[in-house]
């Protein structure tokens, strides 16, 4: 999973907005328009548009918007066919983060901004046209996509004797400078068939790849393939071949609670290189798949019903391109992956539904894997997602804790904070890429909700569909019979015991069934393992010796030993074990 607080070519729109603030104080009301030059662009645009307010002068506000306790103010409107010298009206009934309406602003002074994330229409192959801001580049993130329309950041006083405020939305976010190849982390892009298909435009996947030592040197070696599942990344930015920074001044990470992490990083990282290069450390081919669509930074690498058919594009299309150009072994027996979060949940899911194209999966901290463990809710057994019901009251339930405990947000507001981002499920956030990945097409051509976003109120027709098609607890026993016999092995899970987005809870209903393996009546065992790190938090990998958010610099070295002997156990005769071990 992913938090925002984790990260057009000149489109210009002229155009005036009319926001109603009531101040704290008195109830009085100002003025606040937000414009464009008319020469800019002659024609209508479609989007989201932000008006940001922010305390705090360290940063620009739409850089300061995200799901922690330390988020500005977010209030979003979504314009159709904005056209220049038009003006839009957004009152109460707007969506607003953290604090709800505008009519609740207290009175202050402000750092105002106003942004237009610029939506496309889409004319899917299923015959649905909807709307959505497209990646450009930037791992569809609304305050970074080229092209989005966005004003300087200005002074400004909510309340009795502010004045009107005008603001000037006269930028545009410039283009993305792509990486360049480098002697080991080299760069492939290929338009997709498949997805081009779907969504009725061109449309791409990329990845970044890291070689090993001496690949240039030794053209005639095959190699063995891992990959890093996970968010938006364009590079591999836990391979640091230069040593750390002397001069770099030791921070203390708040998160961790652990002094000198910057320091840490950059040493654990060069670390890790080190590793790479060392000549008795076998050689491999890593690749991180650069999967941005119009509904979040990352497919989830499955297919689906809304964000289209990723699974078989990356499987069919990606995967044979990168194996070809860097000359993988390009045999299941060969292909291994690993990710935490997000990237354990694709690890395990793609195992699954591609059980004979890979010969392990390394999930650590994953997203949901049992949906009767969804964070903290049931969504088969409980009927609201934002409170448990108590005999005479509702008790609100937490999204994301600290490693004390403490509450940092709950679902209700998490949920709100997307609803702030965007309607129709288009925030690029959690809740709704879950919701565009495992749900059907609504009826508006939208994913079909799987909960209510003002009452909380769960949608169990909706949760059936999701546990027919991507509940990997259910399917596991479901299919068990026939899946096991070819995931024997390969299922390998790691998890904190107090992971911050409570992923734990699904692991153990996970492991509850693997257990059972085996047996009499449940088929095979599946001979893999499952772990859990005491007190740790997001996103424990497995690996003992570092905090969690640094364990993720060791993923291209650390399952190596289980790997070999993986391989060791499973390579068919005459397969290729010697070309690759220079």
């Amino acid at each position: 999973m992913y938090t925002a607080a984790m990260r057009m070519t000149g489109l210009v729109l002229a155009a005036a907005l009319v926001l109603g603030l009531a101040g704290c104080e008195r109830g009085a009301v100002q003025k606040v328009s937000v414009s464009f030059p008319a020469a800019r662009s002659g024609k209508a645009l479609d989007g989201r548009l932000y008006f940001l307010l922010s305390k705090d002068a360290s940063a620009e506000p739409r850089m300061q918007i995200d799901d922690s306790p330390r988020s500005q103010m977010i209030f979003g409107v979504t314009v159709d066919g904005m056209k220049p010298g038009e003006s839009v009206a957004v009152g109460d009934e707007e969506a607003g983060y953290p604090v709800r309406k505008l009519s609740e602003v207290p009175a202050g002074d402000y750092t105002a901004q106003a942004v237009l994330d610029v939506y496309e229409t889409f004319h899917r192959a299923d015959g649905v046209t909807i709307k959505l801001s497209p990646d450009r580049g930037e791992g569809k993130h609304w305050n970074q996509a080229p092209g989005n329309l966005y004003s300087k950041p200005v002074k400004v006083h909510v309340g009795p004797g502010g004045g009107a405020i005008a603001i000037s939305m006269d930028e545009a976010m410039p283009e993305i400078v792509p990486d360049k190849d480098t002697k080991y982390v080299r760069h492939v892009r290929i338009q997709s068939e498949l997805l081009t298909k779907f969504w009725g435009r061109p449309m791409f996947l990329s990845a970044s790849v890291l070689v090993p030592e001496g690949f240039d040197e030794h053209p005639n070696a095959r190699f063995p393939l891992m990959v890093d599942h996970g968010h938006f990344s364009p590079g591999f930015d836990d391979f640091r071949t230069t040593p750390p920074d002397a001069n770099l001044k030791p921070d203390y990470s708040e998160r961790f609670h652990v002094a000198g992490y910057n320091r840490i990083e950059q040493e654990e990282a060069y670390k890790e290189y080190k590793t790479w290069i060392s000549p008795a450390f076998p050689r491999f081919l890593v690749m991180k798949i650069e999967h941005a669509n119009p509904f979040y930074d990352d497919s989830y690498a499955v297919n689906s019903a809304n964000v289209g058919p990723y699974g078989d594009a990356i499987e069919k299309e990606l995967l044979p391109a990168v194996e070809k150009q860097f000359r993988g072994i390009g045999q299941g027996w060969a292909r291994f992956m690993y990710g935490g979060s997000t990237g354990g949940w694709e690890s395990l899911a793609v195992q699954m539904f591609y059980p004979d194209d890979y010969n392990g999966a390394f999930v650590a901290c994953p997203d949901p894997v049992d949906f009767h463990a969804y964070m903290t809710r049931d969504l088969y057994n409980d009927d609201n997602l934002f409170y448990m019901q108590g005999s005479n009251k509702q008790i609100e339930q937490p999204a994301m804790r600290d490693y004390l405990g403490h509450t940092l947000i709950s679902i209700r507001d998490n949920v709100a904070y997307e609803a702030a981002l965007g309607d129709h499920g288009r925030s690029g956030d959690q809740f709704d890429i879950w919701q565009a990945v495992y749900s059907p097409v609504g009826k508006d051509g939208y994913p079909e909700e799987i909960f209510d976003k003002e009452t909380g109120k769960i949608n169990h027709q909706t949760a059936e569909y999701w546990k027919e098609h991507y509940d990997l607890n259910a399917v596991l026993q479901r299919d068990w019979n026939t899946l096991g016999p070819k995931l024997q092995g390969k299922i390998h899970l790691y998890v904190g015991s107090d992971d911050t987005y409570f992923l734990n809870d699904a692991v153990y209903l996970m492991e509850d069934f693997l257990k059972t393996t085996g047996t009499p009546g449940h088929g095979v065992p599946y001979k893999g393992e499952v772990q859990y790190g005491p007190r740790a938090e997001h996103c424990w990998n497995g690996d003992p010796t570092l905090p969690n958010a640094l364990s993720r610099l060791h993923y291209n070295t650390m399952y190596v030993p289980k790997i070999m002997k993986r391989i060791a156990e499973t390579a068919p005769k005459g397969a290729d074990l010697k070309s690759w071990r220079y």
